[in-house]
């Protein structure tokens, strides 16, 4: 027999109905409408018996609403609610964390399959977890986090927008350890064999990554505005941060620069045949993905094969699992203007860091102590 209770501290009336497999269930009518609550109640066990599909029940809910109260409910699946999502991201966020937020999406749903049309209060801790298992297998810990931590902002917003009435799953699924996953520094003699077989663009961006520290698709979106040779600085807004960096040009990096014709054109881009993958959208994969093949063919990573070993489509995991990549040099930078003594705020100060709100806590350190960090790094070109 139905009924309906109060809980302490909640306004809301609960339905107390026997599901299909004969268990007393209490749920959440998320109204403070008695009638209404009582005809969830007798509706939710009457589909419950019959093994309705959720469909029906949704429709059965609907009606009811719009009986009472005049308007009909609205119900969003994973899918619809995810589309609505995106379409808010889109205006919010810039372009870089919208490709982000799109494209672990897409791989959530393509998870769910057919169940991404089902309601979003369908999504639990234990699919979840399962969603996070299969990434950290397919590619690293730290990749599982980081598509983790943007499903929890996904379902954080639904629970916001009062669509899970128990709260947010993915906040309840623990990350991963990730130390293992971290990338290592590149040593001088692996940076001189890269530099070997490089092309000439990738030459200067190695010896860029290595001297400024700052990441592939920053480097690769240069143009001759952000550089002065005459004063020997570079001057960039990194997109991950939005923090500008004055960073001084070390020797080596400068002799490269200065053999380079810089041309009238100001918007000019340092790295023509580069510059089109940094400003496209996904593009910095392919960049990943060329330095990848430099690695391979400085036989300091094994080939990746044409197609994954588990999904016969596509290339395997090989570069997340590298345990190095262009990512390497800026902790190579890191690593040898400490072994250099330089003091940490400064160091941390040109390489800047991962997150904004660490970023802010760092005030920049004069000109004079930067440049005279920068001359202590070594002459890889010698």
């Amino acid at each position: 027999m139905p009924s309906i209770r109060r809980r302490t501290g909640t306004k809301y009336f609960f339905a107390c109905f026997t599901d299909a497999n004969g268990q007393r269930v209490q749920r959440s009518t998320k109204t403070t409408n008695r009638k209404l609550a009582t005809k969830l109640a007798e509706e939710w066990e009457g589909v419950a018996s019959k093994r309705a599909t959720e469909t029906q029940i949704r429709r059965v809910l609907s009606e009811l609403h719009e009986q009472i109260h005049g308007s009909a409910l609205t119900f969003y699946t994973v899918q619809t609610y995810s589309d609505q999502w995106l379409k808010a991201k889109k205006v919010e966020c810039r372009a870089v964390t919208y490709t982000a937020y799109s494209s672990v999406l897409s791989g959530f749903l393509a998870f769910l399959g057919p169940k991404k049309d089902l309601s979003i209060t369908y999504l639990t801790k234990d699919i979840i977890t399962t969603w996070r298992a299969a990434n950290a297998a397919k590619a690293t810990a730290r990749t599982a986090n980081n598509k983790l931590k943007i499903i929890r902002t996904f379902l954080q917003t639904a629970w916001s927008d009062g669509l899970l009435p128990d709260g947010n799953p993915a906040a309840m699924v623990k990350v991963l350890d990730a130390a293992d996953s971290t990338r290592r520094p590149m040593t001088i003699p692996e940076i001189k064999a890269v530099l070997a077989v490089a092309s000439d663009s990738w030459r200067g961006m190695i010896l860029a990554g290595l001297y400024t520290g700052q990441r592939l698709k920053d480097l690769a979106g240069l143009t001759w505005s952000n550089v002065n040779l005459q004063e020997a600085q570079i001057v960039l807004t990194t997109s991950k941060t939005r923090r500008t960096q004055f960073l001084p040009i070390a020797k080596p990096l400068l002799a490269y620069l200065e053999k380079l014709d810089s041309g009238d054109d100001p918007k000019a881009p340092i790295f023509p045949d580069l510059y089109p993958h940094a400003v496209k959208s996904g593009g910095s994969y392919r960049l990943s993905q060329q330095f990848h093949e430099i690695l391979e063919a400085a036989n300091l990573l094994p080939e990746r094969s044409a197609k994954s070993t588990s999904t016969g489509k596509g290339r395997d995991g090989a570069r997340e699992k590298s345990e190095i990549s262009f990512h390497s040099l800026r902790h190579s930078a890191t690593s040898l203007l400490k072994k250099a003594g330089v003091s940490e705020s400064v160091a941390m100060d040109l390489i800047g860091h991962d997150s904004s709100e660490i970023s802010a806590n760092y005030t920049h350190t004069d000109d004079d102590a930067r440049r005279a960090a920068v001359a202590k790094l070594p002459d890889i070109t010698l």
